[in-house]
């Protein structure tokens, strides 16, 4: 199989991270994954939802939106819809679940980081990537609160991604582009923790069904995708923002 940008199966796309990319946010990134560009901002606020008022914990929650030309037809913005697509809302809620699987709640205080996510291009693979940069964004913000003294130990018990998987022409394949996604046979995004265990996985057959061999080859590719990962995660967070 060839694959349209002449990868091998088993590779992922160049993988870049560009930490503290906003000047305002507590903690930022820019993360690039082949064509798919996403920044993500993180935000400490002093308040929590009502369900974790009183209790104190702190919360994390994430907000994901393509901008207007991030594809090649613009997108009109949600805002001036004056609603969420129901795909926005599940993509955000996937990436605040991503994050807070890893995040020690317990020990934040009422606080509440909030985690945005802005596609600038899409080429395939948004959501994996806004759950990969926006832990970037996390580690950055909370060893800032470290820093200024307002946090005295690592609340990241592990990292986290996520990378997507399909059957393209008969075929696993790992990281698809948006082309191998239009026409993939099976879609599936995968979210794992540095320690290789299963935050989520989504994935559905668009044209067939799949039995446990391909499902377990998707899975294999999808470790080999995160691990990759992570180990760019490690080397943008280094030692003082990375998780234990």
């Amino acid at each position: 199989m060839i694959r349209v940008d002449g990868r091998q199966p088993h590779q992922m796309r160049p993988v870049r991270i560009e930490p503290n990319f906003l000047e305002y946010a507590e903690g930022s990134a820019l993360i690039e994954i082949g064509k798919t560009r996403v920044v993500c901002a993180a935000t400490v606020e002093n308040r929590v939802p009502p369900h974790v008022y009183g209790t104190g914990k702190g919360w994390l929650t994430a907000e994901y939106a393509m901008l207007p030309r991030s594809s090649p037809q613009r997108i009109p913005r949600e805002s001036v819809r004056g609603q969420l697509s129901g795909r926005s809302q599940e993509i955000q809620r996937l990436i605040g679940r991503s994050l807070r699987a890893v995040f020690d709640r317990d020990r934040f205080g009422e606080r509440t980081i909030l985690i945005d996510c802005d596609v600038l291009q899409a080429d395939g693979g948004t959501r994996a990537a806004a759950i990969t940069g926006g832990f970037v964004a996390l580690g950055l913000a909370l060893a800032r609160l470290r820093q200024e003294g307002k946090l005295s130990a690592n609340l990241l018990r592990d990292h986290v991604a996520a990378v997507s998987v399909g059957i393209v022409e008969g075929v696993a394949v790992l990281d698809l582009c948006y082309l191998e996604d239009a026409q993939a046979e099976v879609d599936m995004n995968v979210v794992l923790t540095g320690s290789g265990n299963f935050v989520e996985i989504q994935g559905a057959a668009e044209t067939q069904p799949f039995d446990a061999e391909r499902m377990n080859q998707m899975l294999d590719l999808a470790r080999v995708g995160v691990e990759d990962l992570i180990g760019v995660q490690r080397s943008v967070l280094g030692t003082e923002a990375a998780a234990r």
